[in-house]
């Protein structure tokens, strides 16, 4: 047994590398020798691969050439929708600025921008924009934002007393939540 560990080397990894390169070279030299027909076998492959490389680019290509067709539409028709509603108040905004030229008197001018706020309101009812119902209706978390409460007896407990500023929903989608405070009834809670 020891005579057999005395003929083991040890082999370094450049020698094992260098080995298997002549292994190789072995191995392939064969294919090199054989037939034209194994020659044209292997012309045929690397032609076949060169053209699914080709055919693989040109998907690539058109692919991002698809991707970026899309993202253009939907910036053109963001742009469009955009386009669209700012139309629609345009004659609010001259209307505004009638209003800011006019010499009439402070009461004139609410009236005016009372008009003004009708016709806002309409746009937005054509936009199918709609204010969330507030005062007297059940306070809801989903629509209304609680800015605090308020002592009430003539309103029932955790409902809507006030509105600071109105919400709105755009369909069934809020857009933004109405600001409110709620009313507290002292007497309801006793009960």
């Amino acid at each position: 047994m020891r005579k057999h560990e005395s003929e083991l080397t040890i082999v370094e990894p450049h020698e094992a590398a260098a080995t298997a390169d002549a292994s190789v070279e072995k191995a392939a030299a064969p294919v090199e020798a054989e037939s034209p027909v194994a020659r044209a076998e292997l012309d045929q492959l690397k032609s076949e691969r060169d053209q699914l490389l080709d055919r693989l680019a040109r998907l690539q290509a058109e692919f991002e050439n698809a991707r970026k067709r899309a993202e253009r539409e939907r910036t053109e028709f963001r742009d469009y929708a955009t386009g669209s509603v700012v139309e629609q108040f345009l004659p609010v905004v001259d209307n505004f600025e009638l209003a800011l030229k006019s010499a009439g008197t402070a009461e004139q001018l609410r009236q005016g921008v009372e008009l003004i706020v009708k016709q806002m309101e309409e746009i937005l009812r054509q936009l199918q924009v709609n204010p969330i119902p507030t005062v007297g209706e059940q306070f809801d978390p989903r629509i209304h934002e609680a800015l605090g409460s308020v002592e009430r007896d003539d309103l029932p407990d955790q409902h809507v007393a006030e509105e600071v500023r109105r919400g709105y929903k755009l369909r069934e989608r809020l857009l933004r939540p109405a600001l409110v405070r709620v009313a507290h009834n002292p007497k309801q809670i006793a009960e």
